[in-house]
């Protein structure tokens, strides 16, 4: 049977090839050597020839002609295993293995340990010819005709968008918003597409109260109450910053509040319905909910929250046949609104004065400033285009086989979505 080190069927057993990288500098040069990624696969794989004495098949069928670029079978492999959604599109174009049949997670730390950032920043910025922000494997799509789905945080960002996006390909949505009480500009805009497949409700998740009613609302409104409710996407939330010591215990408990406790008390209470469905609860969570940021102690734990609490309940409604999906997007600050230069102006004067006598002291008020101007030059950076969570969120409610994680984001931050994968 052939080894790991064997690319062709044909050829002499030897030493895998050598994946080798050189950087210059005063650091002098780095190596790796990484494995061969062609692999044996279980016969009957489609693609590939038997190994000597009929073994087990090699994929892919042209890996023998390509002994000598394994290093590039390695970076191609990598590059499929970054590129979220894509990636299984891309690792056809490249001929590679199915990823499953390569040892990816260890080939990454030597291959990306020995290239200075600016040349990983480059590769995946160039695989966004190849492989566009956003782009998913796209399955088979449901009919969504007579389907509902309830949408929170609905009266600005991503959730006004998507309630939208969704009433446009036909769900009937519950566009739940914290001010429609007081005829907030997002849920009067709602309200004014008199559509009957658009329901505005108030709805704050932190109140148990309101959440209830909201429940007792989709019940009455539901053509079918027994045939449940389709979606549910928790999409509520705020954003914060502030460094541990500046940050106090309510900073943390109000974000939190809302972030977390909000998507637990808004997914618990609309289970039952979820479950008759055999429906999506989709969560979104931040890029954040997997990478530490000094500065965001607070969204972060509370993000990190929501996607520990989501993979727990993926398993729970395994039986059930209920899909839990995160959505995981990078920076969307200027396309979302959610910190604004006077909001971060508000709280650094609160975290300033809130902070003790000694904290103040040590850090000093020149160091405080330049942490704020940080936080300020946020709100105009990433992405401004919504379309790619949008379009994500919007094939996790679709999709005959959803990815358990989307990661809507530039390509150079792909190596982050890298640690979880998608399933």
């Amino acid at each position: 049977m052939p080894t790991p080190g064997d690319v062709g069927g044909g050829e002499s057993r030897g030493a895998a090839p050598r994946l080798t990288w050189s950087r210059r500098g005063a650091a002098g040069r780095c190596r790796r050597l990484n494995e061969a990624v062609a692999v044996p696969v279980p016969r009957g794989r489609a693609g590939g020839r038997a190994g000597p004495g009929g073994g087990d098949r090699l994929w892919p069928p042209r890996a023998a002609a390509m002994r000598g670029t394994a290093g590039l079978l390695v970076l191609g492999a990598a590059a499929g295993l970054l590129a979220g959604g894509g990636g299984r599109w891309l690792g056809r174009l490249l001929l590679l293995p199915p990823l499953r049949a390569v040892r990816a997670r260890r080939a990454l730390p030597d291959l990306f340990g020995c290239m200075p950032w600016q040349w990983i920043r480059s590769l995946f910025l160039s695989l966004e010819a190849l492989c566009p922000p956003g782009m998913s494997q796209r399955r088979g799509q449901l009919q969504v005709e007579g389907k509902a789905v309830l949408v929170t945080g609905c009266d600005k960002g991503f959730g006004h968008a998507l309630a939208k996006q969704l009433h446009a390909k036909g769900f009937t949505v519950f566009a739940g918003c914290l001010l429609a009480d007081k005829n907030g500009d997002g849920a009067r805009e709602l309200k004014n597409m008199k559509s009957d497949r658009m329901k505005v409700l108030q709805m704050n998740v932190c109140s148990d109260e309101e959440v209830a009613q909201a429940v007792d609302f989709v019940k009455r409104t539901l053509k079918d109450p027994e045939e449940g409710l389709w979606g549910l996407v928790n999409n509520a939330g705020v954003s914060t910053f502030g460094e541990v010591e500046f940050a106090s215990l309510d900073n943390y408990k109000e974000v939190a509040e809302i972030n977390l406790w909000g998507t637990v008390r808004v997914t618990k209470a609309f289970l039952p319905l979820i479950r008759r469905a055999k429906g999506r609860v989709v969560n979104i969570t931040s890029m954040l909910g997997r990478m530490a940021s000094p500065s965001r102690s607070c969204y972060c734990v509370s993000k990190y929250g929501v996607a520990a609490f989501s993979d727990c309940l993926r398993q729970e409604m395994y039986r059930w046949g209920v899909r839990v999906i995160l959505i995981e997007p990078s920076n969307f600050v200027a396309a979302t609104g959610i910190l604004t230069e006077d909001g971060i102006d508000r709280q650094a004067e609160a975290l300033w004065s809130g902070a003790g006598d000694t904290v103040r002291e040590d850090y000093g008020r020149e160091y405080f400033a330049r942490h704020v101007a940080t936080m300020k030059s946020f709100v105009s950076s990433g992405l401004k285009d919504m379309s790619l969570v949008l379009n994500d969120i919007s094939d996790a409610l679709t999709s005959t086989c959803p990815n358990n994680r989307y990661n809507p984001m530039e390509t150079c931050w792909l190596p982050i979505s890298a640690a979880g994968g998608n399933g």
